[in-house]
């Protein structure tokens, strides 16, 4: 069975609102996702399933799927507020979701075998699908909590127009992950990369750190420990309506619990976003050079997948 794609776009707003997630960026008028289904296509990958909003569902079905072509296998959830274990309300100031690592866990029922994770407004590259689809393919029945993620050279993830947080991997001799530290406002400083910690002092980081972009593989053994934290994350943090269940804090458990093993496959390929709206136009002018350099045909679904 082919791996899936999982991609997070919870913020999508109705009707497209002004999100990220579906601003134009490519010669025809393509989105970020556009290309992340591009390549993850190329890469081997099967069904694509997203995970979006409530206010987003009537739009999705209406057009948003209709953009792709019909031989692509495409699905979604619905990430709410309500989806909570037995035995718990959701209290009345809660609003936003329950974050990332509720977002894959939610997906449980559309997912069989092994899937990647994305952003919906990231691009990763083609190489990072490839790379994770390979080792995702290549498992095997003992490699049940084997996991990967697709790991970015931290000065190719920066934006040039304010800071930003990244997961800094701490690795061992073999690129397995030891664990993952989130630094935020990131940036340059006198021309050095320094994050800066919650007592206003900045401290230098390595150009060449590798950082996660939030770009995993997984087998569905993920979902045991995601149901598992989930629900001891609601008991400690029921009462605190901005608290979120990252995705990497399930992953540092795992690994640091010695319960499985994360991969780190370094990849060479750039990651870019819209981290700011000043991002917009170098985004846009790196997908015309993709295209200039024949990575992306002119206009993305008229032309045959190869």
């Amino acid at each position: 069975m082919k791996p899936s794609l999982l991609v997070l776009a919870a913020g999508i707003g109705s009707r497209y609102g002004s999100m990220k997630q579906v601003d134009k960026f490519g010669p025809s008028g393509e989105t970020i996702i556009d290309y992340s289904i591009y390549d993850a296509l190329r890469a081997g990958f099967g069904q694509i399933l997203f995970v979006i909003g409530s206010n987003f569902e009537e739009e999705f079905n209406r057009s948003f799927r209709k953009r792709y072509p019909k031989d692509i296998e495409i699905d979604y959830v619905v990430q709410d507020v309500t989806n909570i274990p037995r035995g718990y309300k959701v209290p009345v100031d809660r609003m936003k979701p329950w974050g990332t690592g509720h977002a894959v866990l939610i997906a449980r029922p559309k997912l069989s075998g092994a899937f990647a994770v994305v952003n919906g407004d990231d691009y990763y590259g083609p190489e990072s699908y490839r790379e994770v689809f390979r080792f995702l393919l290549t498992l095997t029945d003992r490699e049940f909590n084997q996991f990967c993620l697709a790991g970015y050279q931290l000065d190719k993830t920066l934006s040039e127009h304010g800071h930003v947080s990244r997961g800094v991997c701490q690795l061992d001799i073999n690129d397995y992950l030891l664990g993952i530290q989130e630094r935020t406002k990131i940036g340059y400083f006198e021309n050095k990369i320094q994050w800066t910690d919650d007592y206003h002092v900045n401290h230098h980081l390595d150009p060449s750190k590798i950082v996660s972009m939030n770009m995993f593989g997984f087998t569905s053994s993920i979902f045991n420990y995601l149901e598992e934290y989930f629900e001891q994350f609601i008991r400690e943090n029921y009462e605190n309506p901005k608290a979120e269940f990252y995705l990497p804090i399930v992953v540092n458990k795992i690994v640091e619990g010695g319960y499985g093993k994360v991969k780190v496959l370094r990849t060479k390929s750039s990651w870019f976003g819209v981290t700011y709206k000043e991002d917009k136009p170098i985004v846009i002018e790196r997908i015309a050079k993709l295209v200039q350099d024949g990575i992306y045909p002119e206009s993305l679904w008229e032309e045959k997948m190869s």
